[in-house]
């Protein structure tokens, strides 16, 4: 239940051995890292997306909106899907407090695509966020338009505040470097228009353009008739060791609906769905299960289409490289479903 990172990776491994059906509430797979490229790049859009009809050949796909699901089915509108398992693989949307037309969703694709003949008569920017989203947004504006005047309000008291102090030391003078400002320790709380900012400090920002990187929240909704009590006080999917929804052996979660504590990446969404393929092919044939254990993994980070930061651990390195490793890893993800440039 669910198309993206985790549940296409185990409807695809899957379908071979098992009926499967896929529900999703749209008809593609989404490298969704590589969206942000979208604003300044239209024509990026397609080169991220394939049709899940098109990499899964044998795997029964429902196009529609989860309602609720209880031990053995999954309910669309007036629709019932039985299951003998489940993988719940809902993922996360931003649901911000702020909601006017002129400000832009910085993690969907569509907002982002008809945001660029907006973005292309704006001069003043605001980025509301300076996480992994707020910083590659800024990234990508900064180094293709030089007329841009744009500014990250931060609420923590440096950017990407997870991410190793050397990996925010260099993104931070990367973006000064390019023009764009700062405000760290702060965060919007008012709003007059689509165009007037208030933060809580006082700071009044008038912008013609605003994006959205933050208040990202788990989609639950279809959780709460039937499992209340496996959700966490923020909405996550408590699960066990092996992935299962604890006390319950034929229902699996994966990627960013889970609480495990780690971030939320692509990658490890895919770690999830390897896990979730063996234990459901466990299950069925009596084998052992397979513990999901969390560990430090690397990752790279985009800014602008040349530039970049490889982090593991203490490991930092920054430039052409670490850009070039992004590029080839969204291609390769691509042509894994089947994708072809």
């Amino acid at each position: 239940m669910g198309g993206g990172f985790a549940g296409a990776l185990i409807a695809k491994k899957l379908e071979h051995d098992f009926e499967v059906t896929l529900v999703d509430s749209k008809i593609y797979f989404e490298y969704t890292p590589g969206i942000l490229r979208t604003i300044i790049e239209p024509g990026h859009l397609k080169k991220i997306q394939i049709l899940h009809k098109d990499y899964l050949k044998k795997a029964k796909i429902v196009l529609g909106k989860v309602n609720s699901i209880d031990r053995e089915k999954v309910y669309i509108g007036n629709r019932e899907i039985k299951f003998d398992y489940l993988a719940v693989c809902s993922g996360s949307s931003y649901n911000p407090p702020i909601k006017e037309q002129n400000i832009i969703m910085a993690a969907r694709s569509r907002s982002l695509l008809m945001a660029n003949k907006k973005l292309l008569k704006s001069k003043k920017i605001l980025i509301i966020g300076g996480g992994l989203v707020g910083i590659e947004l800024a990234a990508e504006i900064s180094t293709n338009f030089k007329d841009k005047d744009v500014l990250i309000v931060n609420s923590r008291q440096r950017l990407v505040h997870r991410s190793n102090a050397k990996t925010s030391k260099y993104i931070e003078e990367f973006l000064k470097n390019r023009g764009v400002r700062i405000l760290l320790n702060e965060k919007v709380e008012g709003i007059k228009n689509s165009r007037h900012f208030i933060t809580r400090g006082g700071n009044k920002i008038e912008v013609d353009m605003a994006f959205i990187s933050t208040g990202v929240e788990p989609n639950f909704e279809f959780m709460k008739k039937n499992f209340s009590k496996n959700l966490n006080d923020k909405g996550y999917v408590k699960v066990n060791s092996f992935l299962q929804l604890n006390g319950i052996k034929n229902i699996f979660a994966a990627g960013d609906i889970i609480d495990v504590k780690e971030e939320k990446t692509a990658q490890n969404a895919e770690r999830h769905a390897e896990i979730i393929v063996h234990n459901l092919r466990a299950l069925e044939l009596g084998g052992k299960l397979k513990e999901y254990k969390v560990k430090k993994i690397p990752f790279v980070i985009s800014l602008g289409k040349y530039n970049g930061i490889f982090e593991y651990g203490n490991f930092v390195f920054a430039g052409k490289v670490p850009a070039l490793i992004k590029w080839l890893i969204e291609k390769w993800t691509m042509v894994k479903y089947g994708r072809l440039f």
